[in-house]
């Protein structure tokens, strides 16, 4: 193997010849007897039809309604229908398929605050909750098609609303959570967002940072967006509007624990996901039930090998494409993964490597400026 021209030093790692024998990519390759990297590259790209069935099969993405032909090109290639006439509803694949498994005893997801706490949803806990949740949104006439924020910290329960818009239809819009109000305002007005998951604040190197009022000053420009979800988490004392403001506390939680997830077109729209505006106005990426969530799992299977009883922690918020990309993919996979609430550098600068040391993480993404 030569070094890329672009990178100059020695290679530090190789892979054992266990570690490949044994990897997600060499047991797709040998199912479908391809030989060498190179083979397979050529087939997945001359022929995107196959390649696309096989991934879907591999990953075990169960359809509500089979399709009746992988891709439609009949528009041009810039204009192609995937999984042409499928239903499925990618919760389903995260969730609804594990219970009665021994998957659902196993953990989804493991999270710890800054300030050291920690807390554990097994894939049986999150789908309750994801139905609480969905449940709720439901009693507020919410459903298919309705546009639904996300600005909360990196908590569990951000995880919950995320996965609860997509069983019930509706679309995800992860915003920052560092976002001020024009941006915030920028992203649910183009989308016309209906309701919006918020929090009183969350903790920064040892301080509350209050976020209910950019939510509450976001809500004033936007005659649409009527309803706040809002989950106490700092303990601050923020103002409450009653009629369009629910505590999450009071109106989640005590939702039934059962509901019906929602069959959607391979097609329908799951989630818009903004660009970052740095180059001109933020443009909404729209991706479907069938697209990201499968790319994220591929990705995730392929690139870094995650599987069951696997731990992976990517250093993102859920405003950033890193964060869906982190939870679909790892609960598509029956994996675990991990989140943090805090200050990457707080109270030291070894926190990071301290929670993956305690909480054994397996695989771990940094950006080179956390480095």
């Amino acid at each position: 193997m030569t070094a890329s021209p672009i990178f100059s030093g020695p290679i530090v790692w190789k892979p054992s010849q266990d570690y490949i024998e044994n990897a997600r990519l060499t047991a797709f390759m040998r199912t479908h007897n391809i030989a060498s990297f190179g083979e397979l590259m050529a087939r997945s790209t001359q022929d995107v039809a196959w390649f696309t069935d096989a991934i879907l099969k591999f990953l075990d993405v169960r359809f509500f309604k089979l399709y009746s032909q992988v891709v439609d090109l009949s528009n041009g290639i810039i204009w192609p229908t995937w999984c042409v006439g499928g239903e499925l509803n990618i919760v389903h694949n995260c969730l609804d398929k594990y219970i009665g498994t021994p998957t659902e005893g196993q953990p989804a997801l493991i999270w710890e605050s800054e300030d050291g706490a920690t807390r554990t949803l097994t894939y049986g806990d999150l789908t309750t909750q994801v139905n609480q949740a969905a449940n709720a949104l439901r009693s507020l006439g919410l459903g298919k098609g309705d546009a639904i924020g996300l600005f909360m910290p990196m908590v569990p329960e951000i995880v919950v609303a995320l996965l609860a818009i997509a069983k019930i239809g509706g679309i995800i819009l992860p915003l920052f959570s560092g976002y001020g109000v024009d941006a915030v305002v920028t992203r649910l007005q183009d989308a016309g967002a209906k309701a919006l998951f918020t929090a009183d604040g969350f903790p920064r190197r040892g301080k509350p940072v209050e976020m209910k009022s950019i939510a509450d000053k976001a809500a004033a420009q936007l005659p649409d967006l009527k309803h706040l979800i809002v989950l106490k988490h700092a303990d601050l004392d923020v103002p409450f509007i009653h009629g369009r403001d629910h505590w999450w506390h009071e109106f989640v939680a005590t939702q039934s624990n059962e509901a019906p997830t929602v069959p959607t077109a391979a097609e329908d729209p799951l989630m818009i996901i903004y660009t970052s505006g740095t180059t001109g106005r933020p443009k909404g990426a729209v991706h479907t039930h069938c697209g990201f969530p499968v790319k994220a799992a591929q990705d995730m299977a392929f690139g870094t090998d995650v599987r069951p009883g696997h731990l992976i922690y990517w250093m993102t918020d859920m405003g950033w494409m890193m964060g869906p990309w982190l939870v679909f993919g790892a609960l598509l996979l029956g994996a675990t993964f991990f989140m943090y609430d805090g200050a990457h550098d707080y109270p030291a600068p070894d926190r990071l490597w301290e929670f993956v040391e305690k909480h054994k993480i397996t695989t771990l993404g940094v950006s080179p400026t956390l480095i």
